[in-house]
């Protein structure tokens, strides 16, 4: 690079004074280093698994940080339940604050059911029939899902390992110990002393909100706000932080179980015209907008198998980012179906995110089935070309 010009004839100190070059080393900007999250390769935005990494598979590799998942339960509630339960778990191995929310279940007895995570000492030396075992050469036998045979299946810990998601054992319960130490944020709504309007009740100026609703988002934007998810600095921390001491950022997991139900108050479930027929869309409002100002990622579960009006049901969808739907096979027609007997029910992707792009990932088949194996939830596609389904990933 050429040398800066020196003015001729003239003394030293009239010189100006000038730099060697004008250029400067443009630095990288600075991702969020949070642990359990990772930019997605499709449009860059910080996700976080959902705890089943076939169903990150199938959603475009993970959920966005602010950005709301909604599963339509099954009949019984017991797979959407489960999922839900898989959310939470995969928050309490990466270390990230939860806020569980339920009308019949105390969110303390949710927490006592989270899956086990699986966990192995990977740091130890393998043997040498180890390793052959992990040479892609010498395992015939595997024919399905060759892609992913050496990937780890186990966790060596909690926090260690920087692999996006877990595995966990629906056999087992996680460790009371790991339950306790991670920092939980509950609502049970029979707890809350709340005024409970009528249905009926029209009053000028009256929110379209019943006070359940109000009560759990009145309650979510004070642990945001207290616990510093918006960018603030948390208010416990206030006093007894120096000014050289700073919160760790963290991702708030935030799980909302039957939301539409009776238990909430909401007729929703119980008319084809409801008298609250946009008390759970104006709370969908309200919570999207929470979630995009803050380090928060939130799942939401529905009955929609009871929800009489599909036209509410289809703006409920459209006000979340990404919503799938299970159905399950027990107490119907399928169960006894040859063609389904290797399976529990069907997940349909109802809609994905459109993010930083025009066009939103789709996955490359949409007939999703799962099943749940004595250990583990596993979700499989082309259940209904052939007779030896494609599994997409082995959970």
């Amino acid at each position: 690079m050429a040398a800066p010009k020196m003015s001729v004839g003239k003394p030293t100190a009239d010189r100006l004074p000038c730099n060697t070059t004008s250029f400067q080393k443009k630095s990288r900007s600075k991702l969020v280093s949070i642990p359990g999250t990772r930019p997605s390769i499709q449009n860059g935005q910080l996700i976080v698994s959902t705890g089943v990494t076939s169903l990150d598979y199938v959603i475009g590799g993970g959920l966005a940080v602010g950005t709301l998942l909604l599963i339509e339960e099954d009949r019984y509630d017991s797979y959407s339940r489960m999922l839900l339960k898989y959310f939470l778990a995969e928050g309490v191995v990466c270390g990230h604050e939860l806020y569980v929310a339920s009308a019949l279940d105390h969110p303390n007895d949710i927490l006592q059911e989270l899956p086990a995570p699986i966990l192995d000492d990977i740091a130890s030396p393998k043997t040498e029939d180890q390793a052959k075992s992990c040479d892609p050469e010498s395992q015939d036998a595997m024919k399905i899902a060759w892609r992913y045979q050496n990937l780890p299946k186990v966790q060596t810990a909690l926090a260690s390992s920087s692999r996006f998601g877990h595995y966990y054992d629906v056999s087992k319960t996680m460790d009371p110990e790991i339950c306790q130490a991670a920092r939980c944020h509950g609502f049970y709504l029979p707890e809350h002393s709340t005024t409970v309007t009528s249905p009926t009740a029209t009053t000028p100026g009256q929110s379209p909100m019943p006070e359940t609703y109000s009560s759990l988002l009145n309650n979510l934007q004070e642990v945001i706000h207290r616990e510093g998810f918006d960018g603030s600095v948390p208010q416990s921390l206030t006093h007894s932080l120096t000014l050289t001491q700073t919160k760790s950022r963290n991702i708030l997991r935030i799980g909302l179980h039957s939301l539409g139900s009776a238990l909430w108050d909401d007729d929703l479930c119980c008319r084809e015209n409801p008298s609250h027929g946009h008390a759970l869309t104006t709370f969908l409002y309200g919570l999207r907008a929470m979630l995009r100002s803050s380090l928060s990622v939130a799942v939401v579960t529905v009955p929609s198998h009871l929800i009489q009006n599909r036209a509410l049901m289809g703006n409920i969808t459209r006000l979340c980012d990404t919503a799938i739907a299970l159905e399950s096979f027990r107490g119907s027609e399928r169960e006894t179906n040859p063609l389904y007997k290797d399976y529990h029910g069907l997940l349909d992707v109802r809609q994905l995110p459109y993010l930083n792009c025009l066009v939103c990932d789709l996955p490359d088949n949409k007939d999703l089935a799962f099943k749940l194996k004595r250990k583990q939830f596993t979700i499989e596609v082309g259940l209904c070309h052939h007779n030896n389904p494609f599994e997409c990933v082995v959970t």
